[in-house]
């Protein structure tokens, strides 16, 4: 099976994990979570790739770990003091980041949020995203039709961290209504009583935490069926869980990303479906917006009827539902990023 690598790189401090890439007389920062997610990894590839074409000078930030909120306040703190005209930036933390970002506003700063929206959404200027409550929808559809009896459905939520940040939330909630459970708090991550969750762990949005998250679950129902993921590299560790134990044939397992290595377990059958996002389309936008802002002021408008730009999001599987639309891996192999 092409399973997933373990991602476990280990930053000394956020700036001293910065990187100069090119110069130009705009100057703009990135900032991801980690700088190891194969999802921030094509998100920065995408940024350098259109700074460079815009001659702008861009500096790259990423966190220790999904959740490193200290390091990318150290990282905005110094954009700033930089004279950064824009910032772009995953959220590790969608409400706690809220204060630096509004200084940096007030410094005339354009503040792009990329792939998570900050809580409120307006605390930025502008986020370019997947919908990730449709992403979260599709994958709840798909594996509610591929059931036989959704209604004997035993299911697993391996979710990001503690902090139900909201493209945790958007995911996990999108997930559960495609799959026709009743939320009760769209943006709380655990409320449900519907009788079919067997119950909701964390996973640092990596492989390791995958694993351990879903031996978790196994240990308060070894009789899961459907384990929901909110990134391939969890999923990966899920099905490792389950494999350890004999179970890998026993769950559907969905997730969202659409990274190379994840459709490639697509076609292995070790992830049923996913949700593929587009990180270089957000990150090459967002450094398009910067450069108009730095020339003209102008800032990006929201795509109708939304509170952001949406990106676009696909569903990939290879055993397709009537009704859903969905793309093969084989077509995803020629769309997918890692």
């Amino acid at each position: 099976m092409a399973l997933l690598g373990a991602t476990a790189l280990t930053l000394t401090a956020g700036i001293a994990s910065a990187e100069s890439h090119v110069k130009g007389d705009v100057n703009a920062c990135l900032i991801t979570k980690t700088d190891t997610n194969p999802f921030f990894v094509k998100m920065k590839e995408g940024a350098v790739a259109q700074a460079d074409e815009l001659g702008i000078q861009l500096d790259t930030f990423a966190g220790k770990i999904d959740g490193d909120v200290e390091t990318q306040v150290a990282a905005v703190e110094t954009c700033i003091a930089g004279g950064a005209e824009g910032i772009l930036i995953t959220p590790s933390d969608s409400r706690a980041l809220v204060p630096v970002i509004e200084q940096a506003r007030e410094n005339g700063i354009l503040v792009i949020a990329l792939d998570t929206p900050f809580e409120p959404s307006d605390a930025a200027d502008a986020t370019f995203a997947t919908d990730n409550f449709k992403a979260g929808v599709l994958i709840g559809e798909w594996a509610a039709a591929t059931m036989e009896d959704p209604s004997s459905a035993k299911i697993a939520m391996l979710d990001l961290n503690p902090s139900e940040v909201s493209v945790d939330y958007l995911r996990n909630q999108g997930f559960l209504t495609g799959f026709g459970v009743d939320v009760k708090d769209e943006t709380d991550i655990g409320d449900e009583d519907d009788p079919r969750i067997v119950g909701n762990d964390v996973t640092n949005g990596n492989e390791q935490g995958g694993r351990q998250a879903m031996e978790n679950l196994l240990q308060r129902d070894p009789g899961v069926n459907v384990v929901y993921t909110i990134n391939e590299p969890a999923a990966a560790g899920a099905y490792e869980a389950l494999r350890s134990v004999g179970l890998q044939d026993q769950a559907l397992i969905v997730s969202v990303d659409g990274g190379c290595p994840g459709v490639q377990n697509i076609a292995e059958g070790v992830i049923g479906a996913t949700s593929m996002q587009f990180p270089l389309k957000m990150a090459s936008l967002g450094i398009e917006a910067i450069a108009e802002y730095a020339e003209t002021g102008a800032k990006p408008e929201n795509s109708e009827g939304l509170d952001f730009t949406n990106t676009g999001v696909t569903l990939v599987t290879d055993n397709p539902v009537e009704g859903i639309d969905s793309i093969t891996s084989e077509e995803a192999l020629e769309q997918c990023w890692g």
